[in-house]
């Protein structure tokens, strides 16, 4: 009995020095110490949340909480806008689809005269054909351009469903054919039209969009093109942007930036691309993308004898001069001969004779009234005005008489 006392003693101790520190503490000692840490002061283990709203930890939680519900907010706002701009464009669209079965056919609309007085657009077309002398196919397509627009505008005002048409030309003729003036012409009854802001003409050549070297091209055109947003962008001798012999030649960027505001810019920049028939053709061919951008297709012939002695007639009206009767008959002859030589322009070279007239006929007052002393030295208007059949003849020995390898400068 002693031996197994002994060890049930030794038992009991070891036991107590073997076990957790709670054990043989009282149940208040064990319930004030619930909260310690039973591994030790460990700190990767300490909690570190609570319920305190003074803690950092408690601020950031409800501060994240109440941005998700921000947020949440805004996507529901969101989508509740996109629904009820759905719903008011349903109703839109209803209301439209029974107005429109609801109007009877003979519902009207005005007259297209009212409509192109109104607006400006009979006053463009007199004046082009006021300015313009031939050019009937030419004025008719412009005419028929017109007549797309001012329907357009009385569709709308029915409330019909429209969309602004194509309206990038192409112009292609010989030089001094009016492809510019017509560009200015269309520009204005764009303008009166609502179709352009501005109206205005910006002619670009080569060297206006295409820089000398890498990332020079973009800002050039682009520049170009802000020039002439609301308005209408000539670019003359349009294939000269692409060098179908230099894969690296820099026009091939600014026709493809041309190309993107054709398409995403329509209703606000007419483009119109000029040059010979026969090289704009073929520049078609490399970029058939300009080519189906582009809605008008507009020819220039070559004038004939007798309407560049009319165009003559027109810039000595405008200039305040006075051609005589028998001058025209010379006129015409200078003009038939020039138009065998080469580099013959058109109306350009109608008004660089007439340009060579005037001088002519300044000379000859200058020395009949100034060297000569004619009735003292006195002109009359008659004779500040006067363009003679002399005048003519000069210029018309020139190229009959002149050194041959000198008359195409006549």
């Amino acid at each position: 009995m002693k031996f197994s006392a002994a060890v049930s003693l030794l038992f009991v101790a070891s036991a107590s020095a073997f076990a957790p520190a709670s054990v043989g503490r009282s149940a208040t000692q064990i319930a004030a110490g619930s909260n310690q840490n039973p591994f030790g002061n460990v700190k990767s283990l300490e909690y570190t949340g609570g319920d305190d709203p003074n803690s950092s930890n408690y601020g950031r939680l409800a501060e994240k909480l109440n941005e998700a519900d921000i947020e949440r907010r805004k996507i529901q706002d969101e989508a509740d806008r996109r629904e009820r701009a759905a719903e008011i464009r349903r109703e839109e669209r209803l209301a439209k689809i029974a107005y429109m079965n609801d109007m009877p056919d003979s519902q009207p609309a005005g007259t297209v005269d009212e409509f192109m007085f109104k607006e400006g657009v009979q006053d463009q077309l007199d004046k082009l054909d006021h300015d313009l002398v031939g050019l009937t196919a030419v004025k008719q397509r412009v005419k028929e351009i017109a007549a797309l627009l001012v329907l357009d505008k009385m569709r709308r005002k029915l409330g019909f469903e429209t969309s602004v048409p194509s309206l990038h030309m192409s112009f292609t003729g010989a030089p001094g054919t009016g492809k510019t003036t017509v560009a200015v012409r269309m520009g204005q009854i764009l303008a009166k039209m609502g179709y352009a802001r501005r109206g205005h003409v910006v002619l670009a050549t080569r060297d206006d969009l295409v820089g000398q070297y890498v990332g020079h091209t973009a800002p050039k055109t682009k520049e170009m093109i802000k020039k002439a947003m609301g308005g209408v962008l000539l670019v003359d001798e349009a294939y000269y942007l692409y060098n179908a012999a230099n894969d690296r030649d820099y026009g091939q960027e600014s026709i493809e930036i041309l190309l993107n505001v054709m398409e995403n810019n329509q209703d606000d920049l007419v483009v119109a691309v000029a040059g010979y028939k026969d090289r704009m053709d073929k520049f078609f061919s490399y970029i058939p993308g300009m080519m189906s951008r582009i809605g008008n297709h507009i020819d220039f012939p070559n004038y004939t004898a007798d309407e560049l002695v009319q165009i003559a007639a027109v810039m000595s009206r405008d200039l305040e001069y006075d051609i005589d009767d028998a001058a025209y008959d010379t006129f015409k002859n200078y003009i038939e001969e020039r138009m065998k030589l080469p580099y013959f322009s058109n109306a350009r070279t109608v008004r660089n004779a007439m340009d060579r007239a005037r001088m002519n006929s300044a000379i000859r007052t200058f020395e009949k009234y100034a060297i000569d002393g004619v009735n003292g030295g006195v002109c009359t208007v008659e004779d500040l005005k006067n363009i003679s059949a002399e005048d003519f003849q000069i210029i018309l020995d020139d190229i009959l008489d002149g050194d041959s390898s000198k008359r195409i400068f006549a």
